[in-house]
């Protein structure tokens, strides 16, 4: 599997960084009781950490409302996914368990204050690109509405866009019979390469472990 960064997304993001994992021969199912109880303490623990502070005062939540206002999307209106997920939290809306492979991808984005998104590698068609949408490009999201990607960051395959920074889409979801997946990693502009090496190495190690399987991961600039 190919994956590019379209032209448009460089010249409006000369900075962004990406990591993509491919991960082969997993098995997806209800995640662990440990797993669960690691989430559920760090969300409880987040929700403390949050209580005092502001969305713009967190660096991950305040370079992706950024990196929305630079390709055109109003932040204030569709807000990235790692702020409605500290929104939730800070609020007591504790995320409840779905699946292993949701599960973690959710868990990462938390800890790592950046969005995160998996998708079923199968239902994945072609190379995929990450490209800034006009007003033609929509899917339906995972919320069961209409997503118009107009302006806004996305990743698309030779079906067209499938996911993005904001609300992923149902057609590529992970479910309990996915047996490859792909993992898209939006990290903090202001990261080093490096540091992006290193985090999805640390990603991947763990999904492994609790997945099975084998990966591949690059970034992607």
């Amino acid at each position: 599997m190919k994956v590019t960064v379209r032209d448009d997304v460089k010249s409006k993001l000369p900075s962004s960084k990406y990591g993509i994992i491919h991960y082969k021969d997993i098995i997806v199912g209800a995640s662990p009781q440990m797993l669960k109880g690691r989430i559920r303490l760090f969300q409880e623990s987040l929700h403390l950490d949050l209580e005092d502070k502001d969305m713009k005062d967190i660096p991950g939540v305040a370079e992706w409302r950024s990196v929305f206002k630079e390709t055109g999307t109003d932040p204030s209106r569709y807000r990235p996914a790692i702020e409605a997920l500290y929104r939730r939290v800070k609020k007591g809306q504790f995320l409840e368990p779905f699946n292993s492979a949701v599960d973690l991808n959710n868990f990462f984005s938390m800890k790592y204050e950046i969005p995160f998104g998996i998708y079923d590698a199968d239902k994945v068609i072609g190379d995929v690109s990450i490209a800034v949408g006009d007003e033609t490009v929509s899917y339906e999201g995972l919320n069961g509405r209409e997503i118009k990607l107009s302006k806004m960051l996305h990743t698309r395959d030779g079906e067209g866009p499938f996911g993005s920074p904001f609300v992923d889409s149902r057609r590529t979801a992970v479910s309990e019979e996915s047996t490859s997946a792909l993992h898209v990693v939006y990290f903090k502009p202001s990261m080093l390469r490096g540091e992006c090496e290193k985090m999805l190495a640390s990603i991947s190690e763990m999904f492994l472990q609790v997945h099975g399987g084998t990966s591949e991961y690059w970034v992607l600039d």
